[in-house]
């Protein structure tokens, strides 16, 4: 971890006389091994952003959400968490395919606390991890380059109210997401949603901002 900070780092850390804090800083909370208190701190978690870099060099932060435990710890440099039915778009699955390093924010808004990942993914699309996480699509696999827990004093505290109906269960189908029911998308859509969306009827782009702006998108 030599490189861990490049010379625009460096020259921010000397205009602010920060370089030998920053130095402090780095040895005492940088490894590039999970310990015990990271795995338990990820595995507990219900969410956590991702970045990932697009073909065109723009960074792109995504939310991934799920059960407590969705994101796993598979040993001391590799863990793996699952990528679930969304827009179609896979923004972040292909950049990853695309550009390898990836960074990962867990944060617990109720404590706070927060634990950042830096490592490199791979896209799993079958094989023995695509069984840990059911309703997956994917499995993101990730080699460990540092972690280390982040000063938690600008972190808001927020309560947790109840997990989203959308997040897979493996005892009920989740619902359809209103988005997929906007008109003119209809023809795009799998079969088996064209037939929900038939059943349920569509509604307009108009109807579903409303929905959005009640929180029930």
């Amino acid at each position: 971890m030599e490189n861990f900070y490049g010379q625009q780092h460096q020259a921010l850390q000397a205009l602010f006389s920060t370089r030998e804090l920053a130095k402090r800083v780095q040895e005492s909370i940088v490894v590039n091994e999970f310990t015990d208190a990271h795995r338990a701190f990820i595995e507990q978690r219900d969410m956590f952003f991702l970045t990932t870099v697009d073909h065109r060099g723009y960074p792109t932060c995504s939310y991934k959400g799920g059960n407590p435990g969705f994101v796993k710890v598979l040993d001391a440099r590799t863990l793996a968490f699952p990528s679930y039915d969304g827009n179609g778009m896979f923004l972040s699955m292909g950049n990853i395919v695309a550009n390898n390093k990836i960074g990962m924010l867990f944060i617990d808004f109720e404590t706070p606390q927060r634990v950042r990942v830096h490592g490199e993914a791979k896209v799993l699309l079958d094989g023995p991890l695509m069984e840990m996480f059911p309703a997956a699509d994917m499995v993101v696999q990730v080699a460990l380059t540092e972690a280390f827990v982040n000063c938690p004093r600008y972190i808001h505290k927020y309560q947790r109210i109840a997990t989203s109906k959308y997040v897979p269960q493996s005892e009920q189908q989740a619902p359809l997401p209103p988005w997929k029911r906007i008109e003119g998308l209809q023809d795009a859509l799998p079969e088996h949603e064209k037939e929900a969306v038939e059943a349920m009827g569509t509604i307009t782009p108009e109807e579903y901002t409303e929905l959005v702006m009640k929180g029930e998108g």
